[in-house]
C-alpha cells in the first residue's frame, strides 16, 4: 500500500473540478480499505492488536464504515479511535450517511459535520470539492476527500469514475462496461455475480446506482 507521496494536492483537486465526471471516490493517499487489506496491513495500522485484526477479517465485507467502527471500538479505546482512522478506513457515501460516520473522520467536528450535510445531495465528488475548498485549503481538503465517495451512475461514468471504486482494476471494468445500459440494481448484481462471489458484489454495489 503506497504511502503519501503528493506533491500537487492542489492540481489534483482543480482537476476533479474540471471534470465532474472523473474519479467518485477520493484518491487514497495511504489509508487501509477494512475490505481489501492483507493481514499484514491491518496488523502495520498503530492502535491494532492482533485480536482486532482478526475481528476485522472475521466481519468482512463491511457496506458501512458504521460497522467497522463497532469492530474496532470493541479493541480500541476511544482515545485511539481517531489514530486508527488517520490510517484505516471504509469510505462513506455522502449522501448516504449518518452525523456519527462522519465525525469518525479525523479533523471533522461539528462545524465541517454542518458543511458535509449543507450541500447534499452531491451528483459528484468535484461538488464536494468546491464547497468544502471554501472552508479548507487544497491538502486538507485532498485528505478528507480521501474518505468520501459519490455513488457513480452504472450507464454514463467515465473509465475513470469506474476505476476510483477501490478493488476495481481494468478486468472489473471490463465487466462494468459490457453490460450497459443497465436498468436495474438486480441485473449489475447478477452480471457481476458471473465473476465475484457475493460478498464481492455487495461491495462493489455500494459505489453504483442507476440514475
Amino acid at each position: 500500500m503506497k504511502r503519501r507521496a503528493r506533491p500537487a494536492a492542489a492540481a489534483a483537486a482543480l482537476a476533479l473540478i474540471a471534470t465532474p465526471l472523473s474519479a467518485q471516490v477520493g484518491e487514497n493517499m495511504g489509508l487501509v480499505n477494512p475490505n481489501l487489506a492483507s493481514s499484514s496491513e491491518l496488523g502495520a495500522v498503530l492502535g491494532l492488536s492482533g485480536d482486532a485484526v482478526e475481528a476485522l477479517e472475521a466481519r468482512r465485507p463491511y457496506l458501512r464504515m458504521s460497522e467497522v467502527h463497532e469492530v474496532v471500538s470493541q479493541h480500541v479505546a476511544e482515545s485511539g479511535w481517531e489514530g486508527v482512522y488517520r490510517a484505516l478506513w471504509l469510505p462513506i457515501d455522502l449522501n448516504d450517511v449518518t452525523d456519527e460516520e462522519i465525525l469518525l473522520i479525523p479533523g471533522v467536528g461539528d462545524r465541517m459535520l454542518h458543511e458535509f450535510e449543507e450541500y447534499r445531495p452531491y451528483i459528484g465528488l468535484a461538488q464536494f470539492h468546491r464547497e468544502i475548498g471554501k472552508y479548507v485549503d487544497d491538502d486538507e481538503l485532498a485528505r478528507m476527500a480521501q474518505y468520501v465517495y459519490v455513488r457513480i451512475d452504472l450507464n454514463t461514468a467515465s473509465e475513470e469514475a469506474i476505476l476510483s471504486i477501490p478493488g476495481v482494476g481494468n478486468r472489473m471494468l471490463h465487466e462494468f462496461e459490457e453490460y450497459r445500459p443497465y436498468t436495474a440494481m438486480a441485473q449489475f448484481r447478477r452480471e457481476m455475480a458471473k465473476y465475484v462471489d457475493d460478498y464481492e458484489v455487495e461491495r462493489l454495489a455500494r459505489y453504483v446506482e442507476i440514475r
